[in-house]
């Protein structure tokens, strides 16, 4: 379950505040809903995609101890 700011709130601040468990599970959300995205939808999803790719991906180089190389929502 995911337990973060809701899309109401990260859409009034930059994409490049956001966490980057926020873009994670976001993307996945969208993802599975783009058929019935409207054109604001695929809007906002394209600029999630843009700032996952301006960073380099969502996967961690190196695993610790306590986390692994997956970001993670839940």
């Amino acid at each position: 379950m995911y337990i973060g700011r809701d899309l109401t709130a990260l859409q009034m601040i930059s994409k490049r505040e956001w966490k980057d468990s926020e873009l994670a599970f976001f993307h996945h959300v969208f993802q599975q809903v783009t058929p019935y995205l409207n054109i604001e939808g695929q809007t906002l999803h394209r600029e999630m995609i843009e700032e996952i790719e301006a960073r380099g991906g969502l996967q961690r180089n190196e695993a610790t101890y306590t986390n692994g190389t997956r970001v993670f929502y839940e």
